[in-house]
């Protein structure tokens, strides 16, 4: 789940181009198994695209999938496949205030979104009908793209086929629109920033994304939350707390409810941001007196 425009970039579609380096060990997890005295839940730190060599997954969280009666994601899997969700989210993203996109950025910003267009043949008329959440949001998607990362092999999209090839029952730890609440609700200022980091990013090249998805496969839960989440605590505070903080806490006492159902386990299958350091559903839990242990047989080696 690297940064911010691309941790949200889930639901849209992006091209792959370049192919990632060959990997013979499946990937880390970042799962834990959260319990009470007769119920648990797994939590497994997703990454929204990934590449077809991100596959097999680990014994471990192939178990885990065995284990659990059912299943939950960010978005419920029929709002996560519709059709309309794409449109949803464009419709959110159009422009209603006076003025326009270059008075909104100001002169610097404004520059660089210029020359990532012009490099990226992409149309600046088309752009300036959104708001620059959605720009935003669009560069990082193809960032990704350019990577060989793609939604459709995310491991939420994964984990929903194979509860339904399973036929284990799978809901949304929250609506879709509220999800697209959470971008169009930003302030000017947020937009900016969301922006800006997005632009930065492309700047810089593959380098940033490369090094947070190789220290996910690593299931390295440390790094990531140095490189990724306190670095966007950080820079962008307000973001954070949107984005991450506030939904963690919506999230919670739907989590609670499944805990306090007997012998009935569910596997919870969210973006690895909101699994991670004091604002996350771990040490949320923990902190409520639920037994929390991290599940990595390859953590021993």
């Amino acid at each position: 789940m690297p940064r911010l425009p691309q941790r949200l970039a889930a639901s849209l579609i992006v091209l792959s181009a370049l192919a990632w380096p060959l990997r013979a060990e499946p990937p880390v997890p970042l799962l834990w198994k959260v319990s009470d005295a007769d119920n648990s839940i797994y939590l497994l730190g997703s990454f929204h695209l990934l590449g077809e060599d991100d596959y097999p997954l680990s014994a471990d969280v192939q178990a885990a999938f065995a284990d659990a009666e059912d299943l939950m994601f960010e978005l419920s899997p029929e709002e996560a496949a519709s059709g309309a969700l794409p449109m949803q989210m464009a419709q959110a993203a159009m422009r209603r205030r006076a003025g326009d996109l270059r008075g909104d950025l100001g002169p610097e910003l404004w520059a660089r979104l210029q020359a990532y267009v012009a490099s990226n043949k992409l149309s600046m008329a088309m752009l300036e009908g959104f708001e620059p959440w959605f720009i935003g949001l669009t560069v990082g998607i193809l960032e990704m793209g350019k990577q060989g990362l793609n939604p459709a092999l995310g491991l939420d999209r994964h984990f929903m086929e194979a509860a339904a090839r399973a036929g284990k029952p799978a809901a949304g730890l929250e609506p879709a629109s509220e999800q697209i609440a959470v971008l169009a609700g930003m302030s000017l200022d947020e937009q900016r920033q969301m922006l800006a980091e997005a632009l930065q990013q492309a700047e810089e090249g593959p380098t940033q994304a490369r090094r947070l998805h190789a220290a996910w496969r690593a299931g390295d839960a440390a790094r990531l939350w140095n490189e990724m989440a306190a670095e966007m605590r950080r820079d962008y505070p307000a973001l954070y707390a949107r984005i991450n903080v506030a939904r963690n806490d919506a999230w919670l006492p739907k989590l609670e409810q499944r805990l306090a159902r007997k012998d009935d386990d569910t596997l919870v299958v969210v973006g690895a941001l909101h699994l991670l350091g004091g604002d996350g559903l771990v040490e949320k839990l923990r902190a409520k007196g639920y037994r929390v242990e991290r599940i990595c047989s390859a953590c021993a080696h």
